[in-house]
């Protein structure tokens, strides 16, 4: 008797859940950032930006999932159980630690006066930091490898790639937004030009994609491609900057899209 394959389910996350990965993927390259940048100590007002970002796509992210399961009910319910295997238990779970988190840091330092803080507030404040650091990390890089183990075809085809082309182009966007809000820092520019080199470089080594929709090319280029060039101009024409972070940060809102529909797309081609 002649097998027959098995059709895959696609994927029926609405709108919602790209958003998410990219909301989620800037709120946690910010919470790095954020914790460079006050490492080092040179620029405070970075630090303290940085942070408020990570907060706003902390508090963000939450309405993004619970619009998507339908009601708040449901998005507690992923939180009785911890489910390694799925990309939405992995986010909930980590968003209820990093908001916290990244709240905690915010508040204590509020609390800080003029002088030295005293050794348990310094106490809080590093502890609030590294686990904003931890699990800003994760929600940067978790769901590139979390869609590369299911079975859907182009995901698993891609379960190396994907992992550093969300992590570049979160780290693009992140960085860009830092600047378009009016940091001028060469860090910012040196992260987000090495941002968009890997997303070009994991864009060549993309595999399954039988034909690229209109929305993967565009966010190639967005992403990948178009800043790299810009910022490469940047020290010849000073506009380049910005024109380069306005790119990357839509190329990287593109990129989530396109992913999820290519998966979509893969999952209901036949073999």
């Amino acid at each position: 008797m002649e097998k027959t394959s098995v059709p895959l389910k696609p994927p029926v996350w609405t709108w919602e859940v790209p958003a998410y990965l990219f909301v989620g993927g800037i709120a946690g390259t910010s919470a790095v950032i954020a914790v460079m940048a006050g490492a080092a100590a040179t620029d405070t007002t970075l630090a303290r930006d940085a942070r408020w970002i990570a907060l706003a796509g902390a508090l963000v992210s939450p309405l993004l999932l619970i619009s998507d399961l339908g009601r708040p009910s449901r998005f507690l319910y992923m939180l009785r159980v911890f489910k390694r295997q799925s990309a939405m238990s992995v986010g909930a779970w980590t968003l209820a630690v990093f908001g916290p988190a990244v709240t905690a840091s915010i508040l204590f330092r509020a609390l800080v006066s003029d002088g030295s803080p005293a050794a348990w507030l310094t106490g809080i404040i590093f502890l609030s930091d590294a686990v904003g650091l931890v699990t800003g990390l994760i929600l940067v890089t978790y769901t590139g490898v979390l869609l590369g183990a299911t079975a859907i075809p182009v995901w698993a085809a891609n379960a190396r790639v994907l992992p550093w082309l969300f992590t570049a182009s979160s780290l693009g966007a992140a960085a860009s937004l830092l600047e378009l809000i009016g940091h001028e820092a060469s860090a910012l520019h040196t992260l987000a030009l090495t941002a968009a080199a890997v997303e070009v470089v994991a864009g060549l080594r993309t595999a399954g994609l039988t034909r690229r929709s209109h929305a993967m090319r565009a966010a190639e280029l967005l992403a990948g491609g178009v800043p790299l060039v810009l910022r490469l101009l940047v020290m010849v024409w000073t506009p380049a900057r910005t024109l380069a972070g306005v790119s990357a940060i839509v190329g990287g809102a593109l990129s989530r899209i396109a992913w999820i529909e290519a998966g979509r797309a893969s999952a209901t081609e036949r073999p």
